[in-house]
Parts: structure tokens; C-alpha cells; sequence
């Protein structure tokens, strides 16, 4: 993945020297994967605790309509503490994400604009330790996440580092897929989409459509991909970087990573097959209108 020498993107507020009130507080769940935190609390609390924060925590925070505070209680896990200094490889980091929501920018807005409709660009902000959002006080120990009530996509960089050594996805274009996921849900955001899924929340089947709304953002990243394969000169080992972090951020991989077992009924962000599949399925569309899984059947997403 060829990225040093593209634009940067205008749109994203370094909030690294901020004081947030440090690491000690914090858990809760957010943004498409919240995967420092399921680590933390399966770590300290097991299966119980697993399920009570992908439940009652992730899915209602992520759509802004659950403060994290109410779920504070969780700490920091340790593998991120030492990102507290800003070294070389954290301000090459930050150029990364630069990069990678330019190029967003520019895939949603030729996407949009082709299908009649104009994209808004999002914000994101990179922070440390906490911080104050539309959607609660987020916190870095839920990984990267979006907040569709400011419209931002917040990520500590210290995640990267998570991502490479508790689930064994390095290589910088599934730091890429991350950041195009958390996009995913800019887009569905902009479609009304999240707010028809929102309006589900009271319903026993409420689970299958967060699946189904964490799918499609698992799509719309692909998209992204498919449309960036010339700017970024990618390659095959770059796409298989992005399916293998899809691959390990499935639910079935996570529950079996921290309970030993797997629960389907507590699935909030699909399988790690459906979220190859889905990803898979629109880079090879590239279309914003192919993917729609809220008409079919749950079983065959």
C-alpha cells in the first residue's frame, strides 16, 4: 500500500495533548468494533460481562442513544498504555489516518454524486485516554467508533497496536480497513439508515439488525477499497490484510477468544465469514447500491 505521498485530509482534529482524565476510568462500547474493550472486560469479568456490554452497551452507545459514562467501571487495557508518549511512529500514524479519510473523502463523494445525492464529509478526531462526544464520554479501550451525533470518527492510535498483537491483524491497510468500516457507518448515517435501524431497539430481534447495520459498514468498506485500488496501488496482500482483521473481528472469533464458546444469540456485529463475505462483497461491486442486507432473510446474510 503505497500512501506517504497523497493528500491529507482537512478534516481531522489532533487531540492528543488534551487532558482527558488519563486511563483509569472508562468502559462501555462503541463505533463498528469496540474491540479494546471487549478484550478488557472478557479479560477481568468473563462471559457475563461480555455479553452485558455487547447487549445492553454497544449497539444503543454506537446510535448515540446511551451515555458510556453509565457504563464506566472498566480499565484500560495495559498493551495500550505505553502510547501515552508521541514517538516517530505515532506522528506516522497520524499521517496515515490523514491519508486514508482523504481518501474516503473521495470515494464517497464521486459515490454519492453519481447515484444523485451529496456526501457531507465527516470529522475525525485523534485523542488520547477520553474524550467528550455528541454520543457520551468515549474511551480508547472501545477501539475506534463513530458518534453519528457529531458526525465523527474517533480513534486513539495506540488501537493499531491492539489490533496487530491481541488479534494478530498488522499491516497498514487493515489499519485502513478500520478507519473505511468507521466511514461505513458515516455513509449509512447520511442514508437514514442507522435511524431505521435506531428505531428498532425495542425489539426482541434487535441484535440481527445491528448485524445486519455492521455488515453493511463491512461493505461499504470494501467499496471503499474497490475504488481505491489504483490510488493506494494495492495489492493482493493488502486485501488479504483486510480480510483477515474482518476475519478476527467476528463475533464467533471473539466469543470464542474470551469464553471459550459461542453464542450466536448475543451476535452484534456478524461472523467472521459474513464479515469476510460482506467486505468481499463490495469490493468486488464497488457499488453503493448492491449492498443491502435489511431484505433478506437473517439466515442467509
Amino acid at each position: 500500500m503505497e500512501w506517504k505521498d497523497r493528500r491529507d485530509s482537512e478534516n481531522v482534529e489532533d487531540a492528543r495533548g488534551e487532558q482527558s482524565g488519563g486511563y483509569s476510568g472508562g468502559g462501555g462500547s462503541g463505533g463498528g468494533g469496540g474491540l479494546g474493550l471487549l478484550f478488557t472486560i472478557g479479560r477481568r469479568f468473563g462471559f457475563k460481562g461480555v455479553l452485558v456490554a455487547l447487549v445492553l452497551g454497544g449497539v444503543l452507545w454506537k446510535m448515540g442513544l446511551l451515555d458510556q459514562s453509565v457504563l464506566d467501571g472498566g480499565g484500560r487495557p495495559a498493551g495500550l498504555s505505553q502510547q501515552a508518549k508521541v514517538g516517530s511512529s505515532d506522528q506516522e500514524r497520524f499521517a496515515f489516518v490523514k491519508k486514508v479519510l482523504a481518501s474516503t473523502e473521495d470515494v464517497w463523494t464521486a459515490e454519492f454524486a453519481r447515484v444523485g445525492k451529496r456526501y457531507e464529509l465527516p470529522k475525525m478526531k485523534v485523542y488520547r485516554g477520553q474524550t467528550q462526544t455528541a454520543c457520551g464520554t468515549g474511551n480508547a479501550a472501545m477501539g475506534p467508533f463513530y458518534c453519528p451525533g457529531d458526525a465523527k470518527v474517533y480513534i486513539d492510535l495506540g488501537f493499531y497496536d491492539e489490533l496487530a498483537q491481541t488479534f494478530n491483524s498488522p499491516g497498514d491497510f487493515a489499519q485502513a480497513y478500520v478507519i473505511a468500516h468507521e466511514v461505513g457507518h458515516h455513509v449509512q448515517k447520511l442514508l437514514g439508515i442507522s435511524t431505521m435501524v435506531a428505531a428498532k431497539q425495542n425489539r426482541p430481534d434487535y441484535n440481527e439488525w445491528s448485524v445486519r447495520l455492521e455488515l453493511q459498514a463491512d461493505y461499504f468498506a470494501g467499496v471503499w477499497a474497490k475504488h481505491s485500488m489504483q490510488y493506494f496501488k494495492l495489492d493482493r496482500s493488502d486485501i488479504e490484510e483486510a480480510m483477515h482483521a474482518a476475519n478476527a473481528i467476528g463475533d464467533d472469533m471473539i466469543q470464542k477468544k474470551f469464553q471459550g464458546r459461542v453464542t450466536p444469540k448475543a451476535f452484534t456485529h456478524g461472523t467472521a465469514e459474513q464479515r469476510m463475505r460482506w467486505f468481499k462483497k463490495g469490493l468486488d461491486s464497488g457499488r453503493i447500491e448492491d449492498g443491502d442486507p435489511y431484505q433478506m432473510a437473517y439466515q442467509d446474510l
